[in-house]
């Protein structure tokens, strides 16, 4: 999908500025947890926000409808921004930018002209896709459009029954576009709000995100004219849904990170405030490095990574689907770890409705849900690296591997050499689960969709660290410490994992699979120079010692 290249920064930082000021005027603390407690979908203040003052929506919307046509990186950082704040809220954002998509990537040119000045305007859109019995399995779904024609035999609108479960939004948008089979294939079709037939179901009442609204959608006879068929020719509605999920699973990435960044701050705040054995508890080893500082370094690499694979998308890249995977993925699941930590952090306090962490720790955990489950980015990756990298003949993590030594040649103490081995060593470790068929098996590929994950973040985020360095930014020093650790825990997940897959399914006296596995760790570690593996707690340490020098 080819998006605006973006925002010039000074635009995109007004953006969130703006989006700052009005959280902090409409959702202080004892607002946001009223909601949760209440379970309501603050319909007044979702419209302020879409309101010609702020239109925080705009962002991703082209220039000729009205918007101001930012691209991935610039809606992935206002997407932190808002989750940040609060998820649900964000995610009432993130239905209206999924149900405009089909739109944007498959409308005509008059389609586009009618609905996305419409939407510009402040109107609330829904994406209806899931169903109850398909769930994220889009090619299974029920829903049936069937073709209205005249006494000509000519189509002139469609015949929409079925239902739609989970759909955020469902009960308050005023456009749907919903998913259906018709006689051509599945297909997306523009549904308005008072359409006869069309209604909202029972209102979820949900673990988090409570904020949201979650309801299922019920078409009975519902009917559209041939004009609301998106790209008016029928069978394209999966190729328009997997056209974006490379960029709304960045999306949802984004929100993992401002999840467990807004309640790893929080965790950091109290700790400094908090006194425990005569002193704050940041100055604890054993706080500081095991709930804070690894968190903190997990969600800097996502973020790394997710900036680098939103540039592809702003430069034009469009077969970036499994990328996305590896963004939802990690960042995601470090979100959640990191709200985890936050809430053991605080203690008891945590674990109280009182404090936002509680909140924010059940907020995330949808993350990891919605928008294709983790187990679902793990199948993905799992299946397509491994083709990737078979088919050329581990050229795929060997050219990673070569970004990293380029960027280490110029800048020695950003741990690039160290993620460029892991790349090597899980390049190695893919093609040996080949030849050896064990990656024919399900877990084996969730294993290394792990091992994947963390080595292609790690050589991100060795990237971003030289990139800092080379600028000189504040954030130098943390980042390229960051980035050590982070490199180093990539290696020793390479490692583990080739003994793992190699001896995994293996009878219990099988020593040559035992055996073939360590000398495949073997051959990865000699890779690393013992130097180059050498203190990690030193510099998760001077990660510490930093950030408890931040404001």
């Amino acid at each position: 999908m080819t998006r605006s290249a973006g925002l010039a920064p000074e635009m995109t930082e007004m953006v969130i500025q703006t989006l700052k000021q009005v959280v902090a005027r409409e959702l202080p603390d004892a607002k946001i947890l009223e909601l949760d407690e209440q379970d309501i979908f603050p319909l007044d203040l979702i419209k302020k926000f879409l309101s010609p003052d702020v239109g925080l929506h705009l962002i991703f919307l082209p220039e000729s409808a009205g918007g101001l046509g930012g691209g991935a990186r610039d809606i992935c950082k206002v997407s932190e921004e808002m989750a940040r704040a609060d998820l649900g809220v964000a995610t009432a954002f993130l239905a209206i930018c999924l149900g405009t998509d089909p739109i944007m990537v498959g409308g005509t040119e008059e389609q586009k002209n009618h609905w996305l000045p419409m939407i510009a305007e402040g109107r609330i859109v829904a994406y209806g896709v899931t169903e109850p019995e398909a769930g994220s399995n889009v090619a299974a779904l029920k829903t049936t459009a069937d073709p209205i024609t005249d006494a000509d035999g000519k189509v002139t609108g469609y015949r929409i029954n079925g239902a739609k479960q989970w759909i955020t939004n469902g009960g308050v948008a005023e456009i749907i576009t919903i998913l259906a089979k018709a006689p051509g294939g599945p297909t997306f079709f523009v549904v308005e709000k008072g359409t006869p037939g069309l209604s909202a179901g029972k209102h979820e009442e949900k673990h988090g995100i409570r904020a949201s609204n979650t309801s299922s959608v019920i078409l009975e006879d519902v009917e559209v004219p041939v004009a609301n068929l998106i790209g008016e020719v029928e069978g394209e509605g999966l190729k328009q849904a997997n056209a974006v999920f490379g960029y709304t699973r960045l999306m949802v990435g984004s929100f993992g990170l401002g999840c467990g960044q807004g309640a790893l701050d929080r965790a950091l705040q109290y700790a400094r405030e908090r006194i425990q054995f005569g002193a704050p508890l940041v100055e604890k080893e054993g706080f500081l490095l095991k709930l804070i500082a690894p968190h903190w370094i997990d969600l800097a690499a996502g973020r790394a990574y997710a900036d680098e694979i939103a540039a592809r998308i702003d430069e034009g890249e469009t077969a970036l689907q499994v990328e996305g995977s590896v963004a939802k993925l990690w960042c995601t699941e470090a979100g959640n770890a990191a709200a985890d930590a936050a809430i053991q952090a605080l203690g008891g306090y945590g674990y109280s409705r009182e404090y936002m962490v509680e909140k924010i720790r059940r907020d995330v955990r949808i993350t990891s849900i919605y928008e294709g489950t983790s187990e679902i980015q793990q199948n993905i990756i799992g299946v397509f690296r491994w083709k990737k990298t078979v088919s050329s003949k581990g050229a795929f993590y060997e050219e990673q591997a070569a970004a990293c030594d380029e960027a280490h040649a110029r800048r020695q103490d950003c741990g690039c050499d160290i993620a460029a081995a892991a790349l090597r060593g899980i390049g190695d470790v893919v093609l040996d689960a080949h030849q050896s068929k064990i990656i024919r098996h399900q877990i084996a590929q969730f294993e290394l969709a792990d091992a994947m994950c963390r080595c292609e973040v790690a050589g991100a985020m060795a990237r971003k660290a030289v990139t800092l360095a080379e600028a000189g930014d504040d954030d130098a020093e943390l980042f390229a410490a960051g980035s050590r650790v982070f490199a180093r825990r990539a290696v020793q997940s390479v490692l583990e994992v080739a003994q793992m897959v190699a001896a995994g399914f293996a009878e219990p006296g099988d020593t040559a699979a035992v055996e073939h596995g360590c000398n495949i760790s073997q051959t990865i570690a000699d890779r690393v120079p013992p130097a180059a593996l050498a203190g990690l707690w030193l510099d998760m340490g001077r990660v510490g010692e930093l950030l408890k020098q931040r404001d």
